[in-house]
């Protein structure tokens, strides 16, 4: 299917990264190249490296993306890595750098990736279809206590407890294979009253499963840190989330890089020679306004946070 996708937050992201024309810039979640294609028009001289998992939408970023072919660098990795990509290009220190970690509204709407709970698909749910691990090994072949980790960790499911009962239950008769069959499962293990919520009743658990299968919480301190490693002085880091499991590890790195100093609050002088890497850009999120929303129902979670790389010799 084509890979047309909305991207959230754009001209916040813009503005956020503070874009020199000869720059050097890194979009570590290309999608559809939305950030990017914004990020390309505003250079000159100056270098955007795109950045993704999923090789469908590589390919389709290098279609939107042919008439700044000069200036963009693909390469098909998972941003945890940004050390080692940045290695590999001979690139020591760049001048920003952003992360949009939803999935895709093509990711979202293609039935035969899994990720939906809304059409029937094979369990996948994987980003980077190269990759091992998918939905289905998680709901067949994970124990009982560890589903229910899951679930409860990376999606806040309060019916945590219940729905890995429900899984175990079907699945020591048959193989559960499909989307809409976890669906009646989840929905077989909740209240009514839980059924009648406006949300709907699947979309913490695959959320969960999602996380899981991608690693995408594991993957995120790397990618901060050494995101902020690799930026210039004066160098911007713009990160969005979409759910508060992520925005809490953004929001704690970027106040940690920001502190510096952690001696006890009782030292008469600091002992512990740690200075502040990085300036809050942004100390409340970045949020869509109604315009946004109107047009995108799914920017509605959307927060973006941003820090300024300090420089070491003004601290």
């Amino acid at each position: 299917m084509e890979f047309s996708h909305k991207s959230v937050l754009l001209w916040e992201c813009i503005d956020a990264l503070n874009i020199r024309p000869n720059g050097i810039y890194l979009d570590g979640t290309l999608g559809g190249g939305g950030h990017s294609l914004e990020i390309c028009r505003r250079l000159t001289n100056g270098r955007l490296i795109g950045v993704d998992r999923d090789e469908v939408a590589l390919e389709a970023a290098k279609k939107r993306l042919s008439r700044h072919a000069r200036k963009v660098t693909l390469v098909h990795d998972n941003f945890e890595n940004i050390a080692l990509i940045l290695d590999a290009l001979n690139l020591d220190k760049i001048d920003g750098m952003l992360f949009d970690l939803g999935v895709s509204s093509p990711q979202l709407d293609d039935g035969a990736r899994g990720f939906s709970y809304m059409t029937d698909a094979p369990l996948d749910m994987r980003m980077d279809r190269g990759s091992s691990l998918t939905a289905y090994e998680i709901v067949n072949n994970y124990p009982k206590d560890e589903l229910r980790r899951i679930l409860y960790e990376y999606g806040e499911e309060r019916y945590a407890p219940q729905i890995a009962a429900a899984i175990e239950r079907v699945r020591s008769d048959r193989p559960i294979e499909t989307t809409l069959e976890l669906v009646d499962i989840i929905k077989s293990a909740m209240p009514e009253r839980a059924l009648r919520e406006k949300q709907h009743p699947a979309k913490r658990s695959f959320q969960a499963i999602r996380i899981a299968v991608n690693g995408e919480l594991d993957a995120l301190p790397p990618m901060l840190s050494g995101a902020i490693d690799r930026l210039n002085p004066g160098g911007r880091l713009a990160v969005i989330t979409f759910h508060s499991l992520e925005d809490r590890i953004v929001k704690r790195a970027f106040q940690d890089a920001a502190k510096g100093c952690t001696c006890p609050p009782e030292f008469p002088v600091c002992v512990c020679g740690k200075k502040p890497r990085v300036r809050l850009v942004t100390r409340k999120p970045i949020v869509s306004g109604a315009a946004e929303l109107e047009e995108n129902s799914r920017a509605r979670s959307a927060k973006l946070r941003v820090v300024e790389k300090c420089d070491p010799f003004d601290i």
